[in-house]
This record gives structure tokens, sequence and C-alpha cells, in this order.
């Protein structure tokens, strides 16, 4: 089911910046809520850089056709202007830190993972204390800017827009169980399996079964999150045992799932 189908859905609107066009009077600085309502938030962008992270569950951030997962311990950096969409279910609480581009050097010139390491965290709730001396403020603030950087393990897929695949993208959204083989695919739609193969390579950069494994495991991200046990995690995003389903979350996110869920 696609996010926006859900019902009791909070629909928000930001205005679109372009890079810089707001002067802010800082570094960094952030902002945290937790959402009570399934919230779907509109196209907008941002005149700083963004990182933004997960103190509980899990949500994603779409720029276009690709779609990241956010988890409290994978955030994602969105550099000032890009234009993005984002969801949120019930019960997540997100945190967000805002970088002003005039005093900050990204790391990176489109949105990329980071790794929301235990340092990285500490120093950016330091920078939310209150009452922090300005020269304190200036020494961590430099401590964050050292520490980030990009993460290898993106939590990330891209959506195929052709009209070809659009109704196996259909199928994985409404159910991610029920994706169906290659050469299932291949009769439903009267092409070859090598078709279909060079479709998702030219558009994703993973062929078929990688692509719905991926779609797989940002599915069971969200359920470990939420505490689900790992089997039945397993089960309920269409992997036949947990060992299957260890190995494929181990290639996607460089971690076992029950490493993943005690970070």
């Amino acid at each position: 089911m696609s996010t926006l189908d859900v019902p009791d859905v909070d629909r928000r609107s930001l205005p679109l910046y372009e890079a810089g066009s707001v002067d802010v009077p800082y570094v960094i600085d952030g902002m945290d809520e937790s959402i009570q309502r399934n919230t779907f938030w509109e196209e907008h962008s941002h005149p700083t850089h963004e990182l933004i992270w997960n103190t509980q569950g899990a949500s994603s951030l779409t720029v276009g056709s690709r779609t990241w997962t956010i988890t409290p311990s994978v955030g994602l950096w969105i550099p000032a202007g890009v234009r993005h969409t984002a969801w949120t279910p019930a019960g997540t609480w997100y945190r967000t830190a805002m970088f002003s581009v005039q005093t900050t050097v990204p790391i990176a010139d489109e949105p990329v993972a980071v790794d929301v390491t235990d340092l990285l965290r500490l120093l950016l709730d330091r920078l939310v204390e209150p009452g922090l001396h300005a020269a304190s403020r200036a020494t961590t603030e430099a401590m964050v800017l050292d520490v980030l950087a990009p993460s290898p393990h993106e939590l990330l897929t891209h959506v195929p827009a052709s009209e070809l695949l659009a109704p196996i993208v259909a199928a994985v959204d409404a159910d991610v169980r029920a994706a169906g083989t290659l050469d299932e695919w291949a009769a439903r739609l009267g092409v070859s399996a090598r078709t279909i193969t060079r479709q998702f390579q030219a558009e994703t950069g993973l062929g078929f079964s990688r692509w719905v494994a991926a779609s797989r495991i940002q599915r069971a991200i969200v359920l470990l999150t939420e505490g689900e046990r790992i089997d039945d995690v397993a089960a309920a995003v269409g992997f036949r045992s947990a060992s299957a389903f260890g190995t494929a979350f181990r290639r996607v996110t460089g971690s076992s799932p029950g490493r993943f869920r005690a970070q």
C-alpha cells in the first residue's frame, strides 16, 4: 500500500527555498518532534543543509526516484535547496540539525546516508543544551563537522519510472511478500526475463532480485525498529527463512538484523 493511501494522514506543506536564500544566525541549529499521526511532508526544500535522523522509529525521505529509510542509527544529509518529500509514521520521533550554508562545507553535493554514531549523537545533544557557552558551542560545532561523513551503507531504493516496470513496482508496494519471480513477470508482461533485468539495471543499478530484496529490507527495517521479532519480520517481508533474511539484510545494511535493532 502506498503511504499516501494510508488512512488518517496529516499532510504538511513547507516552502521551497533556494540554497542560502535565508541568512541564518547560527552554524548548527536543531529541533525534534514526536509524530502522533502518520505524516506526509509535501515537496519542500531548505535554505540550509539538513541532517535528519530518528530517536525512535523509522521514516523515509524521497528525492526524485530515490527513497532513503531513516532510523536511529542511519540518518540522511540533505544539501540546501534539494527538493524532497518525507513520510513519518505515527510513533516516529525525529530530529534534525540545520547547517548554515555560509559557514559549513557540505559533506556531499547530493543526499547521502550518515551513520549516527554514539559520538555524533552526543555532540549533537550537547548543542541543544540550554546555556551552552559560546566557546563550548564553537568547539562542539567544529567536532560535529569533523566527524560528520557519508556512510558506506545507504538504506536506499531507486523506484523505476518506466511503463514496463510499473506493474512490478505497484505489486511490491502493495505487498512486498508477493513480489513474484522474474520468470513469472516476464510471462505476465510478455517480454523476456533479460529485458526486465536490463531495464531494472538501467533505472536502479540493480537486477530484479536484488531490487526486490532491497525493497523487502527497507520494509523489514521499519518492523525491526518497532520491536518485532526477527523471525516474524523475515516472514512478514517474504523471506523463507531467518538465515536467508539475515544474508540479504547484511548485504544491504552491512549489519545483522539483531545488531541493527540493538543500535
